[in-house]
């Protein structure tokens, strides 16, 4: 397999790296005022950015694509560095983390079922919910930390989601042709099955934001549009659409 994409995406994580270093963090000073619902969401997507990543690393390792291994680590890192910017923001506001939630243990356990495929399958569908989740949170949270915060970390996700159908784009062509769109079919069913999820968990925060279960549901759907072309477009194709813009 050709690695000179992955390669490229090592520079571009490690050039972000570089950006955030010299950006500093925010103002943890200034505090942070959130609304109890909007509080409790963030303390569960916190929850779900928290983790070692180790699994995913070692499925990476052996994909035998040592650019794309490094790359890895440094999404890897970069989750981390969501989960901190998340747990500055609630103590900011005084609010303490959560030891756990169902919903990241559902994940985690769907995520370690199989290989790496089905692994960034399931990654995925937590990056496209992120997505609009984080836009929401920055647009309507009502505070200038949050919103700061919310908008760093919408920047990474929207780098995250091209970075991971450039991979997948790369499995699925391992498969038959006939399988790959009801590949496809399924993972955006099970993209519905989550953002369902996600409304009724997150309902009072949605509402808060300014978006409501039934809108942020169609949002997520409507921008997994541009994910299924990216993974089963032609190589030269994916490779432009995904580095051009995101779901």
């Amino acid at each position: 397999m050709d690695t000179s994409g992955f390669a490229e995406w090592v520079k571009r994580f490690e050039d972000e790296r570089e950006r955030r270093r010299v950006q500093g963090d925010p103002d943890w000073e200034r505090g942070a005022t959130l609304h109890p619902a909007v509080r409790a969401s963030v303390q569960r997507f916190q929850v779900g950015e928290d983790g070692d990543g180790s699994n995913l690393i070692a499925k990476a390792d052996r994909a035998g694509d040592p650019d794309y291994a490094r790359a890895v680590r440094l999404f890897v890192a970069e989750e981390q560095n969501h989960a901190r910017l998340l747990a500055r923001l609630l103590a900011a506001g005084g609010a303490p983390v959560l030891n756990g939630h169902w919903s990241d243990r559902a994940f985690v356990r769907l995520r370690r079922l199989m290989g790496l495929r089905v692994e960034l399958l399931v990654l995925m569908v937590a990056e496209v919910v992120a997505l609009r989740y984080y836009r929401a949170l920055r647009d309507g949270a009502g505070d200038p930390l949050a919103s700061d915060v919310a908008g760093r970390i919408l920047a990474d996700e929207q780098r995250h989601a091209p970075f991971h159908c450039e991979r997948l784009h790369a499995s699925l062509a391992r498969l038959p042709r006939p399988l790959r769109r009801p590949v496809m079919s399924l993972w955006r069913l099970m993209l519905l099955a989550a953002s369902l999820a996600v409304a009724a968990d997150h309902g009072p925060a949605l509402r808060r934001l300014g978006l409501g279960r039934r809108r942020f549901v169609a949002d997520v759907m409507a921008s997994s549009r541009t994910v299924v072309p990216a993974v089963l477009a032609p190589r030269t194709a994916a490779r432009s659409g995904t580095r051009s813009g995101t779901p």
